[in-house]
């Protein structure tokens, strides 16, 4: 019933996760309404954005520069590593201002039942980066699941005997939450009060 050209803008938008038939209707319907240089600027930022991001080489988050903010910030303490599933969660981490040290994101987390196994998700990057590095302390802010307390486990037995605190984020983050989802009061209490994994 549209015009084939606004169909395959319908269609476009709902190669985006969360957005069905009529989210996508309504984001098409309001791209007719933007001006000109909007549509430019728009246009521009899908193209530029697909070519210029990439994994940081040491830390392996998302940049459009050789190194992100955090890796070429000398101010940062280097004591203390994050381990993160994606790059996402060292955003939202970044925009709360509670964490001063250096992250490291996975591919990922373990999963057997969905075939991701330990060296599908970069555990031998974060072992040489631990080896160069010589961190105090890791920690582990994985989202409380079965894969994030495999991939927890996994690697707390490989670094033990490499005199580094293992540590991973405390409690008040629910079982199955997502990280992006949780409220900042909540991530900065689970930060604080992290523990110690035994």
């Amino acid at each position: 019933m549209y015009p084939n050209s606004l169909k395959n803008l319908i269609d476009s938008f709902r190669f985006l996760p969360g957005i069905g038939q009529k989210t996508a209707e309504r984001l098409a319907f309001s791209i007719l309404d933007l001006e000109e240089e909007q549509i430019e600027y728009f246009k521009e930022s899908l193209s530029v954005v697909k070519d210029n991001i990439h994994s940081c080489p040491i830390c392996n988050t998302l940049t459009d520069d050789e190194l992100c903010s955090v890796c070429s910030d000398l101010n940062r303490d280097n004591n203390t590593l994050c381990v993160i599933e994606d790059s996402k969660n060292v955003f939202l981490f970044e925009k709360l201002g509670i964490f001063k040290g250096k992250y490291h994101v996975l591919n990922g987390l373990i999963s057997p039942l969905d075939g991701i196994n330990p060296e599908d998700i970069g555990i031998d990057k974060l072992l040489d980066r631990l080896e160069k590095e010589k961190f105090n302390e890791i920690i582990f802010a994985f989202k409380p699941s079965i894969e994030g307390e495999t991939t927890s486990l996994y690697i707390k037995k490989i670094v033990d005997g490499m005199n580094i605190k293992v540590s991973r984020l405390a409690s008040g983050i629910p079982i199955g939450a997502d990280m992006e989802f949780l409220d900042g009061l909540t991530l900065e209490r689970a930060l604080n009060d992290r523990k110690t994994i035994e």
